[in-house]
């Protein structure tokens, strides 16, 4: 019982010689069809998207290719001992390209390694939405009233859509799949690639963050960075949700 309160508290992620990757780099994927269509639909009230196939299908937009190509140049241009010699992406297809596309990018420019190795980790995949999956913000209103009203009474942090997930139950995801990098990753830089909730998810875990603190957060923006760097023990934030290495 000691020890899965330990982990529960995020204590295993931060014991005195606990192995640490020397860096933690997270960032969301470039924009997908599907962050035009939404942005689109909120702007004009729109009850339906134009989007067929399942949520792990959707591809880039063109801008997210150009993303993700920016983020590439950026990762070939860190100091040679915080570049990523690992990544670790979420298996959907919009994850997938912008890994593959910013690796040969940075590979390309020749100071990082072809053929660096990516592990595709399911626990990496976006939040589940259930029954609200691929409806817009009118469309819930209109076809979900009481999951409407149930959502903001919950609050954003604990409301689960029937056949969905809560952020903390991405949260979960997320303490198990650090376990693992860090033991995997242990000393030296790693790459994750995901999406806005698990990069959320993930800073909520390391930075021990309050629901106050976390709903004071910024949407985490498509191919910003965000790094951790390891001292004393535990990983701290060095930099958040940046986007200024984009074009």
């Amino acid at each position: 019982m000691a020890e899965l309160t330990s982990i529960l508290n995020g204590h295993r992620l931060a014991a005195p010689g606990r192995p640490l990757p020397s860096v933690l780099i997270a960032t969301r994927h470039g924009e997908s069809i599907a962050n035009v269509e939404f942005q689109l639909a909120a702007e004009t009230g729109a009850l339906t998207v134009p989007i067929t196939s399942r949520d792990a299908d959707i591809p880039l937009s063109p801008h997210g290719r150009s993303q993700a190509h920016d983020l590439g140049r950026w990762w070939a241009g860190l100091p040679a001992a915080d570049r990523p010699r690992a990544v670790w992406c979420s298996p959907y297809v919009r994850t997938a390209e912008t890994a593959r596309i910013a690796l040969a990018q940075a590979a390309g420019i020749g100071t990082v390694p072809v053929g660096l190795p990516v592990r595709y980790d399911e626990r990496l995949r976006d939040r589940e939405l259930g029954v609200l999956e691929m409806l817009t913000a009118a469309a819930i209103e209109k076809e979900h009233p009481a999951e409407a009203a149930r959502r903001r009474k919950m609050g954003e942090l604990y409301y689960r859509p029937p056949g969905g997930e809560s952020p903390l139950d991405v949260a979960l995801r997320m303490r198990g799949l650090l376990r693992d990098l860090c033991e995997e990753e242990a000393g030296r830089p790693v790459l994750v690639v995901a999406h806005d909730c698990t990069v959320l998810m993930l800073r909520y875990v390391l930075d021990r963050l309050t629901e106050p603190q976390l709903l004071e957060l910024q949407a985490v923006r498509n191919c910003s960075t965000s790094l951790w760097r390891s001292h004393s023990g535990r990983l701290h934030a060095e930099h958040w949700n940046s986007v200024s290495h984009l074009a």
